[in-house]
């Protein structure tokens, strides 16, 4: 189907183009949206006397996305989940959550405008486009954790999404004690788990 786009609409075209799109895109997004009209003699005169009014309300809303994208810009919003030890999430952080989060925190985001391919499955710190206008865009970050304790280190550049990091095990420290206890015959593992020395034949 041929339509007049009434917006810029990324990998599309500019307002006032004429682009072929797919029969269900027209119509189940960019007509009712009211992106788009169909691309005929009377919608074309239509346009052009509607021209200076749609760049108007084009303009003010690539200035109300702009405010909002500075307001966004380089936030970190935490999302606490359970999960496994391994990171892996019970469940996942869609874009319906990341709109409730953004809402939350007092920005109202629409679903079209989270662009997002997959859902978020780990803890961790996941970046998330936002499309708040054909020509506005902003990433913020979204930090997966267990607990806002757990936040926190992750923020400050700690890994927990494995059980040695949640448990607080040194590793550094259990492999020198793995090495000193293969090098030296003397040394036995006692019910406690600690090591002894064997005295029998001393």
């Amino acid at each position: 189907m041929d339509v007049i786009l009434l917006e810029r609409i990324a990998k599309l075209g500019q307002m006032g183009e004429t682009v072929k799109v797919r029969d269900g895109y027209a119509r189940n997004f960019l007509l009712p949206q009211g992106k788009a009209l169909r691309a005929n003699a009377a919608n074309k005169t239509r346009f052009e006397a509607e021209r200076a009014v749609l760049e108007a309300r084009n303009l003010e809303r690539k200035s109300e996305a702009e405010q909002i994208a500075a307001k966004l810009d380089g936030k970190t919003f935490v999302v606490v989940r359970s999960a496994g030890e391994t990171g892996q999430l019970y469940g996942s952080v869609a874009a319906r959550d990341v709109i409730a989060v953004l809402a939350d925190n007092g920005f109202d985001i629409g679903r079209n405008q989270v662009d997002m391919n997959n859902p978020v499955k780990t803890i961790g710190l996941h970046t998330v486009p936002l499309a708040l206008h054909a020509e506005v865009n902003v990433t913020v970050t979204f930090n997966v954790a267990r607990s806002a304790d757990e936040a926190e280190r992750q923020l400050k550049g700690e890994d927990l999404s494995s059980a040695d990091a949640i448990y607080g095990v040194d590793e550094e420290a259990a492999a020198e004690a793995a090495e000193a206890a293969a090098n030296d015959p003397d040394y036995l593992d006692d019910e406690d788990g600690e090591g002894s020395v064997d005295t029998q034949n001393a």
